[in-house]
């Protein structure tokens, strides 16, 4: 029980591109919606057996099992507006690229106020303030 209560609260990716998700831990719940984008970052709220409860960037919350998390890191960019992928992690550092709202980047490492993030081929730093799916001033390495 120790090792769960560790795990608790924690961000992981969906694994595949349909993952339904429960209205409890279990298949005898019914599915309250599916998923359909994978390698999206998703936070671990609770843990029951093998099911894990999940939390999307809009608060939704459901029972999936775990076999449908991976380990791996993922963002998604927060906001109304584009921002800038910077090519350094400092405010005034031209920007690489700019992403809109809603794309999903790998993170590859965060500081307490910077992530390094990749999209595609472009790869450089967003605040945690731009991000849903790294806690405030989570360092990741």
């Amino acid at each position: 029980m120790a090792e769960d209560a560790k795990n608790v609260a924690r961000f992981q990716v969906l694994r595949s591109d349909k993952v339904n998700v429960r209205a409890g831990p279990a298949t005898s719940y019914p599915i309250d919606w599916v998923f359909t984008r994978k390698g999206m970052p998703v936070e671990v709220v609770a843990s029951f057996d093998t099911w894990r409860k999940i939390r999307d960037v809009e608060g939704t919350e459901g029972w999936v099992h775990q076999g449908m998390l991976a380990g791996r890191r993922s963002v998604i960019v927060q906001g109304r507006e584009p921002k800038p992928l910077r090519g350094a992690a400092k405010n005034d550092a031209p920007p690489v690229a700019s992403l809109e709202p809603g794309v999903i980047a790998r993170l590859l490492r965060c500081e307490p106020v910077w992530c390094e993030v990749r999209v595609d081929s472009y790869r450089g730093w967003m605040t945690h303030e731009e991000l849903w799916g790294v806690g405030p001033g989570e360092v990741v390495q």
